[in-house]
């Protein structure tokens, strides 16, 4: 029997990629962003094609990618920002939360959204990962979004 397979499609063409970056700990959040963006660069999506809002910090990212993935303006959205392990559960909370707002709106949209929100234990951890992570979300957000129109 012969399936026929959806291949991985990184072509981006003309889509239109939103990004929703935290400021806090903006160090880590600029060098996601920079790994993002050299990524879609790579992949071929126009700089007019991309647009960039920023948020305070993690759990208002998902009210933004909402409100943009129901403008009917972008094909595919990335979430970028970091959440550093302190000494107070509020880490937990700020993870899950922010993850799950971001599940959600995915799911209720129909947009697709990279997660590119680091949760690590340390600065060292996410300064290590930022910009491969960022780059990583850039791929998901084209695959995704390419993926979504071939099933359709």
């Amino acid at each position: 029997m012969s399936i026929r397979e959806l291949e991985p499609n990184f072509a981006a063409g003309t889509l239109r990629v939103g990004i929703v970056m935290a400021r806090f700990n903006r160090e880590i959040g600029e060098g996601l962003l920079s790994g993002c963006k050299a990524e879609l660069t790579k992949l071929g999506v126009a700089d007019e094609n991309v647009t960039l809002a920023t948020v305070p910090g993690a759990l208002e990212i998902p009210l933004v990618l909402q409100t943009m993935a129901q403008s009917g303006k972008f094909d595919a959205l990335v979430a970028l920002g970091a959440v550093i392990r302190g000494e107070t559960y509020h880490f937990e909370i700020v993870s899950n939360e922010s993850a799950r707002g971001v599940t959600d709106v995915q799911l209720n949209t129909g947009i697709p959204i990279a997660n590119g929100v680091l949760t690590t234990e340390n600065d060292d951890q996410a300064l290590v990962r930022m910009v491969q992570k960022g780059g990583e979300a850039a791929q998901a957000a084209v695959e995704m979004a390419n993926l979504l129109k071939a099933v359709k």
